[in-house]
């Protein structure tokens, strides 16, 4: 499976390299994160200048797109051509948004009713589309996912890999990242996440 992790420019490096680094030790099972962008370099809301892996029309064939998020969000989610550059489908797509990625699902139309997870900055421009936000990390509803806060998008990878791969591959991999001496923890505080986020459609 191959995972689109859409990064714009002004990203929050802990948004998008945490989910792609996380992702991307499952390679040997065939999970692949790429990091997707507009532009051949974006640049980050540190400065950090950084070479997309993949153009932006990588996100149609991607099994997997994790919309990233930064300090130009609302400007993103305003403009219609970048918009237009993301034709996402849930119904063959796992789709995540970490943090203010959750405004762009809002203005592709995807939420429906669903509720999401965001960070507190981004909270009031999300609810003012008429979107409610949940005082949680993480929530998902059937290939739909959200997560909020930067530290946050270790959910949203644990989301993917146990969707993709399941339970071992999670222990697997956040066991290994986890500090020393907390990795037992770390892994079933993840896993936990995702469990409780989860909600299943009929």
């Amino acid at each position: 499976m191959q995972v689109a992790v859409v990064t714009f420019d002004g990203f929050n490096e802990l948004d998008s390299f945490i989910a792609s680094a996380l992702i991307n030790r499952c390679r040997k099972d065939g999970l692949e994160a790429f990091i997707t962008t507009p532009t051949p370099v974006v640049t980050s809301m540190n400065g950090v200048e950084v070479s997309g892996q993949r153009p932006m029309d990588f996100v149609t064939e991607a099994d997997v797109v994790l919309i990233g998020s930064g300090v130009k969000a609302r400007e993103v989610a305003a403009d219609e051509r970048l918009l237009s550059l993301l034709p996402l489908d849930p119904s063959r797509q796992l789709v995540g948004a970490q943090c203010s990625g959750a405004l762009v699902l809002a203005r592709l139309g995807l939420l429906g009713d669903m509720p999401v997870c965001t960070d507190s900055k981004t909270r009031p421009f999300v609810e003012a589309l008429d979107v409610t936000v949940l005082d949680a990390p993480f929530h998902a509803e059937g290939n739909i996912a959200t997560a909020g806060a930067c530290l946050a998008s270790q959910y949203l990878a644990t989301w993917v890999m146990h969707r993709a791969l399941g339970e071992d591959a999670v222990r697997e991999v956040i066991g290994y990242v986890a500090p020393v001496g907390e990795s037992q923890e770390t892994v079933e505080r993840a896993l936990r996440a995702v469990r409780a986020g989860e909600v299943a459609l009929s």
